[in-house]
């Protein structure tokens, strides 16, 4: 049986497996599902058609599945859906789709969210995925897996964080970070290839090295952005670490940092 502090107020419609730990004064909504061995803190609000897999912590004070922040809302029946282990520290805002995004904010698996962060609506999250602390996105952001978001990073509408990416603290992103990229800056500017988190997933030397090659292809070069594109591509057809690369730049409409 689902174990519910005595304060806490579930509706009895939300869908609860047995093993459910939920605090003191948390608050679950109708349509709420949360998935086997999830533990929700003290305080916490969970609403709208929210769906928590398996092995989900949340904290005091967050606020998971609220109507978006965008004054098109209009009361559609829109979705948040969260993975399975993930973490979500205190005071942190998740938001419901939009029917103009699609009508649906994902969140992948194993992604380590830290405090306040907020997620807007219609964001697009893959796995193992690190926000720091205060870390923002706006509507309709994809952040690839293995991405590093570090504290006070902001990041525009529409963006595109590319997989394995990394920015430093109090980054403002207005355009999409293409994969392996570290980026800095309050207006934010590639600075390198984050070779250490490569290493530290399991690239092998050879591979980092046509990483480095295809940035400095990219930001070094001194060529237009679609002939890189097509060198990038020649790349990618014998090495198979620059593929997502050129699927990046074949789907962000934000332009790059570059």
């Amino acid at each position: 049986m689902s174990r519910f502090h005595a304060t806490a107020l579930v509706d009895p419609s939300a869908q609860i497996a047995d093993d459910v730990e939920i605090g003191a004064f948390s608050i679950v909504g109708p349509k709420v599902t949360i998935g086997p061995g999830s533990w929700i803190g003290p305080h916490v609000v969970l609403t709208g058609r929210t769906t928590l897999g398996t092995n989900t912590r949340i904290f005091q004070f967050a606020s998971i599945g609220e109507e978006p922040q965008d004054k098109k809302y209009a009361g559609e029946d829109t979705e948040l859906i969260i993975g399975d282990n993930n973490t979500i520290r205190e005071l942190c805002t998740l938001s419901r789709g939009s029917a103009q995004g699609g009508g649906k904010t994902i969140i992948g698996n194993d992604n380590w969210i830290m405090a306040c962060v907020h997620i807007a609506h219609d964001c697009q999250l893959g796995d193992n995925i690190i926000m720091a602390n205060n870390a923002s996105l706006a509507g309709h952001v994809t952040v690839g897996n293995w991405a590093i978001l570090s504290g006070y990073s902001l990041i525009h509408q529409f963006c595109i964080v590319g997989e394995h990416s990394f920015t430093s603290f109090a980054s403002h992103v207005n355009q999409s970070i293409p994969p392996y990229v570290t980026i800095s800056g309050e207006k934010a500017r590639a600075k390198g290839v984050n070779i250490e988190g490569l290493k530290r997933h399991g690239f092998s030397p050879e591979q980092i090295q046509q990483v480095r090659k295809a940035y400095r292809l990219l930001y070094r070069s001194g060529l237009p952005l679609e002939e890189a594109r097509q060198q990038l591509a020649e790349m990618a057809s014998e090495h198979e670490e620059i593929k997502p690369w050129v699927e990046f730049l074949d789907t962000t409409e934000k332009g790059i940092i570059r």
